[in-house]
C-alpha cells in the first residue's frame, strides 16, 4: 500500500499528462517514477473509456464532421515488415466530431483500410438517436462504410483536396504535402447541403489533440510502446476534451452543448470518475428519427420524414422536350367591328405569306345564293 500514489500525485501526473507532456516529461515534473506513471496513465485511460461510453449515447448530432489522424506505434512502418504482430507500425485515429456542439462522438484506432472504416462507422451509428448529415475527406472506404451503417438514405457528403503537384515543398514533405489546397465538394450520398458540409472542426479537433496528446505528435520520442497503452491515452485525451475543456467560441464545454453533462467538469472531478468507473460496454444502435430540413420542407404522415425542397442546378432549366402549346388567338381590335382572327394553324403547316392582304369580293352574277353580296 506504500507504493500507492496519493490524491495530489495523481492530480499533478494527470494534469502534466493532459497537457502533452510525455511520461519521462512528467516524471520530471512531478518526481514520480515513469513506470509508475505509465501504470496510472493505462488506469485511468481505460476508466476514461468506460466513461465515454457511458455519457456519449442517445445523441442528437445533426452534422458530422469525420477525419483520420496518422500517428504509429512501437517503430514506424512496421506494416511492411512481418515480424511485428498487429497494434505496431502506423496507427491512423479516425476521428468523428459534431459539427454543431465540436464534441467528439467516436474514435477508433487501427489501419487505413475498409474494415476499419466500417469498425468507426458502426460505433458512431450506435451513438445516435437522430439522422445527421455526414461530411468527411475524399477517402475512397468512407462512403461504403456509412451506407452500411446509416443506409444509402443519409446525407453525405465529401470535400475533396486536390493538392497542388509540382510547388515548392516544405521542410520536411514526408509528413505534409505543399499548401493551397483545391477544395472540391461533392454529394456522395442522398442530397446534404453542401453549404454546410466542412470538415474544418474536425481539423482544428486533430490540431488540439495533438497538442494534449504527446504521443500523436511527429517526430519525437514520446510514441506508445504499446497498443493497449495508445488506445489508453487517446480515450484520456478524448474524454477530458470533451467534459472538462472550454471551447473559446462557446464559453462551454462540447459535452455541455451536446446536453451530455450540465457544468465544467474540474481536473479533481474527473479524476475521481475515471478511477473509479465501472467497466461499460459500448451503446446499442436504436431507430433514428428523420432530421428537421433546413430548407423548406413539409412533414410526412406518420412521422416518416419530411419534403424538401432540393436545388436542382441553380436554376438551369430542363432539358426534356415538351409539347408545343397551341397559341392562343388574338383579341378583336377595339371600335372596328372587326372579328378576332383565326387562330395559326399547326406547326409544320404551310403558311399563306399573304394572307395579311384584304380579299377582293366575289361579284355575283346570280340570285341563287342569297348570301351573296351585291355590288
Amino acid at each position: 500500500m506504500a507504493n500507492l500514489l496519493s490524491h495530489e500525485k495523481r492530480l499533478r501526473v494527470l494534469a502534466a499528462l493532459l497537457d502533452g507532456n510525455s511520461v519521462r516529461a512528467a516524471s520530471r515534473m512531478t518526481g514520480v517514477h515513469q513506470d509508475t506513471i505509465s501504470r496510472f496513465a493505462f488506469a485511468a485511460g481505460t476508466g476514461a473509456g468506460h466513461l465515454h461510453n457511458r455519457l456519449a449515447r442517445n445523441l442528437s448530432c445533426t452534422l458530422i464532421e469525420m477525419d483520420e489522424i496518422w500517428t504509429w506505434c512501437g517503430v514506424k512502418e512496421a506494416r511492411k515488415t512481418a515480424e511485428h504482430p498487429a497494434g505496431f507500425g502506423d496507427v491512423w485515429v479516425w476521428v468523428a466530431v459534431c459539427g454543431v456542439s465540436r464534441m467528439v462522438i467516436s474514435w477508433h484506432a487501427g489501419r487505413r483500410d475498409q474494415a476499419s472504416a466500417d469498425a468507426f462507422m458502426t460505433d458512431v451509428r450506435a451513438r445516435l438517436v437522430a439522422m445527421p448529415q455526414i461530411t468527411s475527406d475524399g477517402y475512397a472506404a468512407y462512403e461504403p462504410a456509412v451506407a452500411k451503417a446509416f443506409g444509402a438514405g443519409v446525407d453525405f457528403g465529401q470535400v475533396v483536396k486536390t493538392w497542388q503537384k509540382g510547388g515548392k515543398k516544405g521542410p520536411d514533405h514526408r509528413y505534409e504535402p505543399s499548401r493551397d489546397p483545391l477544395l472540391v465538394k461533392r454529394a456522395a450520398l442522398g442530397a446534404p447541403n453542401l453549404a454546410t458540409s466542412t470538415t474544418a472542426h474536425v481539423e482544428r479537433n486533430n490540431l488540439t489533440i495533438r497538442h494534449m496528446n504527446g504521443r500523436l505528435r511527429r517526430l519525437c520520442l514520446a510514441f506508445s510502446k504499446r497498443p493497449e497503452n495508445h488506445r489508453a491515452a487517446l480515450a484520456l485525451s478524448y474524454a477530458w476534451f470533451n467534459l472538462g475543456r472550454v471551447q473559446k467560441g462557446m464559453k462551454i464545454t462540447p459535452a455541455m452543448a451536446a446536453g451530455v453533462t450540465d457544468h465544467i467538469w474540474e481536473l479533481d472531478e474527473f479524476l475521481t470518475a475515471v478511477m473509479t468507473a465501472e467497466p461499460c460496454e459500448s451503446p446499442a444502435p436504436v431507430p433514428l428519427v428523420p432530421r428537421v430540413p433546413e430548407t423548406t420542407h413539409r412533414e410526412l404522415p406518420s412521422g416518416r420524414g419530411f419534403l424538401r425542397v432540393v436545388d436542382g442546378g441553380k436554376g438551369k432549366p430542363s432539358e426534356a422536350p415538351r409539347a408545343p402549346t397551341p397559341p392562343a388567338a388574338p383579341p378583336a381590335r377595339v371600335g372596328t367591328g372587326e372579328a378576332p382572327r383565326e387562330p395559326l394553324p399547326p406547326p409544320g403547316t404551310q403558311l399563306d405569306l399573304f394572307a395579311w392582304r384584304p380579299r377582293p369580293r366575289q361579284l355575283a352574277f346570280f340570285d341563287d345564293d342569297p348570301n351573296d353580296e351585291q355590288w
